[in-house]
């Protein structure tokens, strides 16, 4: 597999992820969903609708989220769906919570390493393609969350998610979380989700990973640590694999003192083996040209 382009830039605006998103060279058709992380009620550091407008703008496209799969103000229709409204997604955009309703679909992962469906919030058939749109952070679970987060527990129903964090053994969040898999399968659970993702598509997708905000949590963290490290940039390309591992790359070379601290979060989960378990399943390459506008 040849090098994946992944276009950099160190200024942080709205108008610099639209022109990222243009040297893609990549129109996405049809109905776009546009793939974000809504925020967790309390959460400071996710990215907010207003940053995202012109980006969701130039492709058209509808903001889709999926319900999660722990207690807060998201894991039921109802409730997310006032906490989408309260951080003003609807004021600006057309919202879909993808499995407001069941049933879900499952989508097959014919070479998963863990997995051999994925289960998808049923609105995801409305769409002919989809931008990933990721705040880069750390993960409590994961270690970092980015393209292939968002791609993977991202992207599933309340139950999908339930099934990923299980290794493909339970459905039911209010059970699962009494017995966790070995970390491992977890992280290669997700990869295989991501896979499902990007075979549904058909390569209709194109990916976005804003660093900045960037805590050790996640934006499902109601009460997250503030950002450890300054903000990085903005990062873009075709291949999602690639793009994360750009990511981290970057957090690696920085000189930034707080980049201990966020690597310790990512290195104690083994955070890179997801990376490195997508690559394996041939959907995308760890092997790219950053390229620095």
């Amino acid at each position: 597999m040849e090098k994946a382009k992944v276009y950099f830039t160190r200024k942080i605006t709205p108008e610099k992820v639209v022109e990222l998103y243009q040297l893609l060279g990549k129109e996405l058709p049809g109905n776009v969903a546009v793939k974000v992380h809504s925020g967790e009620e309390g959460n400071q550091n996710y990215l907010r609708p207003a940053f995202m407008k012109p980006m969701v703008e130039h492709v058209n496209g509808t903001i889709v989220e999926c319900n999660t799969a722990y207690g807060g103000e998201r894991n039921t229709s109802e409730k997310h769906l006032k906490t989408l409204a309260k951080h003003g997604w609807n004021e600006l955009f057309r919202v879909d919570l993808m499995d407001e309703e069941g049933p879900d679909i499952a989508v097959p992962v014919p070479n998963g390493k863990i997995l051999k469906e994925d289960f998808l919030g049923k609105n995801i058939e409305k769409y002919d393609s989809m931008l990933v749109l990721s705040h880069f952070k750390g993960h409590p679970m994961g270690g970092y969350g980015g393209a292939l987060k968002q791609l993977s527990i991202g992207c599933a129903s309340s139950e999908g998610k339930a099934w990923i964090h299980s290794a493909g053994t339970n459905k039911d969040q209010y059970t699962l979380w009494d017995n966790l898999p070995e970390q491992d399968a977890f992280l290669e659970s997700m990869a295989d989700a991501a896979c499902a993702v990007v075979n549904y598509f058909k390569g209709n997708m194109a990916f976005v990973n804003v660093m900045a905000n960037m805590s050790v949590d996640c934006d499902c963290c109601a009460v997250a640590e503030d950002p450890c490290m300054k903000d990085i940039g903005i990062l873009a390309s075709l291949d999602p694999v690639a793009i994360d591992r750009a990511c981290i790359d970057l957090v690696e070379k920085s000189d930034d003192p707080g980049k201990e601290h966020f690597l310790e979060r990512v290195n104690s989960r083994h955070g890179k083996h997801t990376i490195e378990a997508a690559a394996e399943l041939g959907f995308g390459t760890m092997e790219y040209e950053l390229i620095e506008i």
